[in-house]
């Protein structure tokens, strides 16, 4: 069997150990910080570092053994099976939490505001969307003393508007999707210096949408819609926020993919890396016109 015929399997593969390692500090690092701990902040950012550590250096062997021609065939169909069943995930990841948003929208919040259940949970509790939180409601007084009920400091909110930060959030997105296909049409066509000039725009792209969404929340906050303040605060940032998570790390993504297209890496026949990055950031594009149409219109 000749070298391109078999299939490469990596030896002595010890950066998947060091990335658990650094994982395990993180996350009990971040475990004993919020228990009190004064060593948490500390195995915290030590984890975070030497998970860091391992990403650049699995990923500068993997982009040396691509570039050297080690992978054949098979090894680029196990590659893009992967990425799909990854993708498939994340997808399913997303469906939990616009069902939880659907569930809570339409079912469990309009049964709360009704009959009994009402008076049980809080009297002055309104099943409507967006719901208050608690600390809307202002002091309850006990229901021996019902004359008092009216005393409460009810402030209604409404729901975070979709023409203003989130429209322009929605435009950049759409916008570094356009510009990343071009990157791609670039690289087909060998045209180097065109590659680099749309990628270069679709990352400055994706981290301006993460700054807007930073201005976003702090806008929120100072409005006092939080995550403290019912299920809608909490729906909006998980959701959100979430998705903000995947934008970082898709503009990471493209940045990687940049500085190896800067070096002169991929070709036209191979350039796999370029299009699980490409595959990534479209995904987060049709997330966010989800999120654009369920959390902000609807």
């Amino acid at each position: 069997m000749s070298t391109q015929d078999a299939y490469y399997v990596p030896h002595k593969a010890t950066w998947p150990v060091i990335g658990t390692a650094g994982l395990f500090c993180m996350l009990a690092g971040f475990a004993n910080f919020l228990n009190g701990s004064s060593t948490g902040v500390f195995w915290m950012f030590t984890g975070l570092l030497i998970f860091i550590i391992m990403l650049v250096g699995w990923f500068t062997l993997q982009s040396r053994e691509s570039e050297a021609g080690t992978f054949n065939g098979q090894v680029g169909t196990s590659y893009r099976i992967g990425m799909m069943w990854f993708i498939f995930s994340e997808i399913a990841f997303f469906c939990v939490f616009f069902g939880t948003l659907w569930y809570t929208r339409n079912l469990s919040v309009p049964w709360l505001g009704t009959g009994t259940t009402k008076e049980f949970l809080h009297p002055l509790f309104d099943g409507t969307w967006p719901t208050n939180g608690p600390e809307k409601w202002g002091q309850f007084v006990a229901p021996d003393d019902p004359t008092k009920l009216g005393t409460h400091t009810e402030a209604d909110f409404e729901p975070m508007g979709a023409w203003g930060l989130p429209f322009i959030n929605t435009l950049l997105l759409l916008s570094s999707g356009i510009t990343c296909t071009w990157a791609h049409h670039a690289l087909i066509k060998q045209n180097r210096e065109k590659l680099i000039q749309w990628l270069i725009a679709t990352v400055a792209l994706g981290f301006i949408f993460v700054l807007c969404q930073a201005v976003e929340y702090h806008e929120a906050y100072a409005e006092g819609l939080t995550l403290g303040t019912g299920i809608y605060g909490s729906t909006f940032f998980m959701l959100t926020g979430f998705h903000g998570f995947h934008v970082c790390v898709g503009a990471i993504i493209l940045s990687v993919v940049l500085f190896r297209s800067w070096k002169g890496h991929f070709t036209p026949d191979n350039h796999f890396a370029f299009e699980a990055a490409a595959w990534y950031w479209h995904f987060v594009d049709v997330v966010w016109l989800g999120l654009f149409i369920f959390v902000y219109l609807m």
